[in-house]
C-alpha cells in the first residue's frame, strides 16, 4: 500500500484551486463577451438586462454542440441530436499565440454535413435543418472567419444561437400541428422555408389561408406573410391589424396563431 505524503496532497489541492480560479476568470471574460453579442438581438433582450445585473449569464444554455473528437489533427463537434457534423482541420502551431494554456492551431477548414434523414424525418425537422444551413452557407467562408482556434468558440456560439432559436421554431411548429384545433387551425403545412397555416371557424364564418415567410434570423424579425380568403372576410388587412400587435420574439408562431384565434375568430366580423 503506497502512502502519499501530506505536504505534496496539499500542494496539488493548491493548484487545483489556482487552475479552478483561472477557469472562473475565464468564465467571467466569456459573459461579458455573450452579452455584447446578446444585446444585437432583440429577441434576447429581456435575458440581457435579467443576467447584466451582476448574475452570472447563462452561456451553455446555447451550448448546442456535443464533442465527438479532439486529436492534433481534427476536432469533430455534432449538434441536434446528431443530425449536423462540424469538422475542423487543425494546421500547424502558431508562434507566439496561445489557447487554453497552450500553443494555438492554425484552422484550414470548417465542414458542415447534414445527417437528416429527409425521406423520414417530419416536416418540422426539415424546415429547421434547412434554415440553418442557409445560415451557415450565409456566413460565406467559415474559415475566413476562423482562422485560428481563438476563433473558434465565437464561431461554435454563433452557430448554436441559431441552432437554438430553429429548434424552438421546430418545437412550435410540432405543438401546432398536435394542438392547432384548439385555435381553429385545421392545418399546418411546410413547404420549403415557408409555413402555411389554414384558418376555418364557423361561429366567425370564415376560412382563409395564412403563409409565413420563415428563416434562419426567427424570431428577432418580423415574418413577411400573405393571405388567400376562401370564405367570410378576413383579408390580409385584417391579419395585418392583429399581426402588428404581435412582437418579434419568443414563440413569435405560437403568439401569432393565439393572437389571430382571440381576435378574430371568436364571433362574425
Amino acid at each position: 500500500m503506497s502512502l502519499v505524503h501530506p505536504c505534496r496532497e496539499l500542494s496539488e489541492m493548491d493548484a487545483e484551486d489556482e487552475l479552478h480560479l483561472v477557469e472562473m476568470e475565464k468564465l467571467k471574460q466569456t459573459e461579458r463577451a455573450c452579452l455584447e453579442i446578446l444585446k444585437k438581438y432583440d429577441c434576447l433582450g429581456w435575458l440581457v438586462e435579467t443576467w447584466s445585473d451582476g448574475g452570472f449569464f447563462p452561456f451553455f444554455s446555447f451550448t448546442e454542440w456535443e464533442l465527438m473528437e479532439w486529436s492534433e489533427q481534427q476536432a469533430v463537434f455534432n449538434f441536434l441530436y446528431d443530425s449536423v457534423t462540424l469538422t475542423v482541420v487543425f494546421g500547424p502551431p502558431i508562434d507566439g499565440e496561445f489557447f487554453a494554456e497552450r500553443p494555438s492551431r492554425s484552422i484550414t477548414s470548417l465542414d458542415f454535413e447534414s445527417f437528416l434523414d429527409e425521406e423520414k424525418a417530419p416536416p418540422s425537422s426539415c424546415l429547421v435543418q434547412r434554415l440553418i444551413f442557409r445560415f451557415i452557407e450565409s456566413r460565406g467562408s467559415w474559415q475566413d472567419k476562423c482562422p485560428t482556434l481563438h476563433y473558434l468558440p465565437q464561431a461554435l456560439f454563433d452557430i448554436s444561437l441559431v441552432i437554438n432559436r430553429c429548434k424552438i421554431l421546430g418545437e412550435e411548429l410540432e405543438f401546432l400541428q398536435r394542438w392547432g384545433a384548439k385555435f381553429h387551425l385545421l392545418e399546418t403545412d411546410i413547404k420549403n422555408t415557408e409555413v402555411k397555416l389554414l384558418f376555418s371557424s364557423s361561429v366567425a364564418f370564415a376560412k382563409f389561408e395564412l403563409t409565413l415567410a420563415v428563416s434562419h434570423d426567427y424570431p428577432a424579425a418580423i415574418l413577411p406573410f400573405r393571405v388567400q380568403t376562401h370564405i367570410g372576410n378576413i383579408g390580409e388587412k385584417e391579419i395585418a391589424a392583429v399581426l402588428s400587435k404581435v412582437p418579434a420574439g419568443h414563440h413569435y408562431l405560437q403568439r401569432i396563431v393565439i393572437s389571430i384565434h382571440q381576435n378574430l375568430l371568436q364571433g362574425p366580423r
